[in-house]
């Protein structure tokens, strides 16, 4: 887990040192300018007012992530200039509300389009969301346990909450995550963590 910007980062991973690039970088459509929207606001969690949705990745970006890893899982890839794939996959939120219904994620895969199934309520109940766009660990593992194969290695470069971080540590997966906030960074470390040491709780000697 790391506190730095990605490209700083990526510029040090060899071609196709990465298995598979697992990411969910900004989509550039300020999207904590929504939460004060009147109409919305008070379904929100009121969360500190950054920047990082301001703007989406370069094209430098992508050349790089396409660069370090053999295949790539891009979130938001509906936003971006891509080249055409059969296989977007999508997480329905199986309920109608302000915000998206469901979100769609690039894929390199030449494989059939899928989507993954799980309400905003069963998400994040009883949870202390740390990233207004934070995703669950169950997307991650699903998407890990058909996308990726034992022994691959796993990239993140916009790591948000860390909810990546969690599932391949419980599925066994070598995984370099990073995060640019600070704030993000520490908050996911801890939830990491105390995860971590939770689970170790019930390792079997």
């Amino acid at each position: 887990m790391i506190n730095a910007d990605c490209m700083d980062v990526m510029k040090h991973i060899h071609d196709n040192e990465v298995e598979l690039s697992c990411v969910d970088p900004p989509y550039g459509i300020n999207w904590m300018e929504q939460i004060e929207n009147p109409n919305t606001g008070k379904n929100w969690k009121i969360y500190e007012k950054k920047e990082w949705d301001s703007s989406a990745p370069t094209k430098e970006y992508f050349e790089e992530l396409f660069r370090v890893s053999k295949n790539q899982i891009i979130w938001g890839g509906n936003y971006f200039d891509l080249p055409a794939t059969p296989c977007y996959l999508a997480w329905d939120k199986m309920q109608e509300f302000s915000g998206a219904t469901f979100e769609l994620a690039w894929t390199s895969f030449k494989s059939p389009a899928k989507a993954f199934r799980m309400s905003r309520v069963e998400a994040y109940v009883g949870q202390n969301k740390i990233h207004p766009t934070q995703k669950p660990v169950a997307l991650y593992k699903w998407l890990l346990s058909r996308y990726a194969k034992p022994g691959d290695r796993i990239l993140d470069t916009h790591g948000g909450s860390g909810s990546i971080c969690i599932a391949c540590h419980d599925l066994g997966f070598d995984l370099t995550w990073m995060e640019l906030d600070a704030d993000y960074y520490e908050a996911a470390c801890k939830r990491y963590k105390n995860h971590a040491a939770q689970a170790s709780l019930f390792d079997p000697v």
